[in-house]
């Protein structure tokens, strides 16, 4: 599979418009396939019922979000939760660790605007920021 996994800070801010990205992430986005993660979803489901996202409806977000983004939904297999135990500890955020799982097994690149996701750029790890 080829194309690019956006990271929840990513489909945030491009389900608003694309003024909130940087011309390399919209240019790819642009270029697409373009998948959202599950993940994605229930790290904005967690947040929003946290109070820490304000997100009115979070349903209709991740319907507007894939819209947006001309996004596929990725669905979260065996095989990415196993990927997370091989990645070295360069972040804490669980959803993040299993975006770049994700990415690795299913071969797309992460795009992203956490600068800490960079550091697991790798020859098996291709991470725009």
């Amino acid at each position: 599979m080829k194309g690019f996994l956006v990271d929840t800070n990513v489909a945030l801010a491009g389900a608003l418009g694309p003024e909130g990205l940087s011309p390399q992430i919209r240019a790819a986005l642009v270029s697409g396939p373009n998948w959202l993660s599950v993940i994605c979803y229930w790290e904005v489901i967690i947040k929003c019922g946290k109070g820490r996202l304000p997100i009115a409806n979070p349903h209709q977000w991740w319907a507007n979000a894939l819209a947006h983004l001309g996004g596929r939904t990725l669905a979260v297999q065996e095989k990415h939760i196993a990927a997370v135990y091989d990645l070295p500890r360069l972040h804490h955020d669980p959803f993040d660790r299993a975006l770049v799982a994700q990415a690795i097994v299913e071969d797309l690149t992460l795009v992203t605007m956490d600068r800490t996701l960079v550091r697991y750029a790798s020859e098996r790890c291709r991470v725009l920021y």
